[in-house]
């Protein structure tokens, strides 16, 4: 039998001083049997270092044709497709002909390392893509703060960023490997 998704309540506050955004968002966020508490917490870093009112979390890895993360137009067009991992080049390159702006958060230490290696210069002549890696150290703290019930405070400021649960505080430096419009 199928094992089901675990269904994970998140209150996430936002308090981005560098876009000079402070929000509260309440999420019922699904993980899938497959995903790792690191994965489900760099979504919700991913949801908090761009969030939003309009910012989705899709089905993600239930559905092959979706990023993890959307933003959709009141036309219903994608203004931001967020993808987390290691996408290949023919899913990095599709992402780019769907959406106006597409961000890779990439994870997993050395072997994020060798994927950018591989496909990054493949992927030089996409304007709208946007490359952030996260050290493994700091996903891996990240993880152990995973809890099915969650009040999640995430700081941002000059690109550094501070996540607490509890007591617990993690500080994670996002890694630019490539910057949208370069």
């Amino acid at each position: 039998m199928a094992q089901k998704a675990t269904i994970y309540k998140v209150e996430l506050s936002v308090s981005d001083m560098d876009r000079h955004y402070y929000e509260t968002h309440k999420l019922t966020v699904a993980k899938h049997p497959s995903e790792t508490d690191e994965r489900l917490m760099v979504r919700l870093l991913a949801f908090a270092l761009n969030a939003n009112e309009q910012l989705e979390l899709t089905k993600g890895l239930s559905t092959d044709d979706e990023p993890d993360i959307w933003q959709k137009s009141l036309s219903d067009e994608l203004d931001l497709w967020v993808a987390l991992g290691l996408p290949s080049e023919k899913i990095v390159r599709q992402s780019c002909g769907k959406a106006a702006k597409v961000i890779v958060y990439s994870y997993g230490g050395r072997t994020a390392d060798v994927w950018w290696e591989k496909i990054s210069n493949s992927t030089t002549r996409f304007d709208n893509l946007q490359v952030t890696n996260f050290l493994e150290k700091d996903t891996s703290e990240l993880a152990k703060m995973a809890k099915r019930s969650m009040k999640l405070q995430v700081n941002i400021q000059d690109g550094e960023v501070m996540v607490s649960v509890d007591d617990s505080i993690v500080y994670v430096t996002p890694v630019e490997l490539k910057t949208a419009g370069r």
